[in-house]
């Protein structure tokens, strides 16, 4: 149980998908607005808003990774 915990650990594969998750979820949000006809301005601030999260949490996690070596 141990080796299996430490290789989990060593792979960090919890950080993986997060970032992967969050990426396919802001992708969607993007192509929600484009799809929009007649976009409002509260949909695009909406939108700038999660593009603007998508850069801090990509920040974080290159600094995460950059500690893990």
């Amino acid at each position: 149980m141990v080796d299996w915990f430490s290789k989990y650990l060593k792979i960090n594969i919890t950080a993986k998908l997060t970032m992967v998750a969050s990426v396919a979820m802001s992708w969607r949000c993007a192509e929600w607005l484009m799809n929009l006809e007649a976009p409002t301005t509260q949909q695009s601030a909406f939108v700038s808003v999660i593009m603007g999260v998508m850069t801090g949490v990509y920040g974080i996690y290159l600094g995460n990774a950059g500690k893990d070596k």
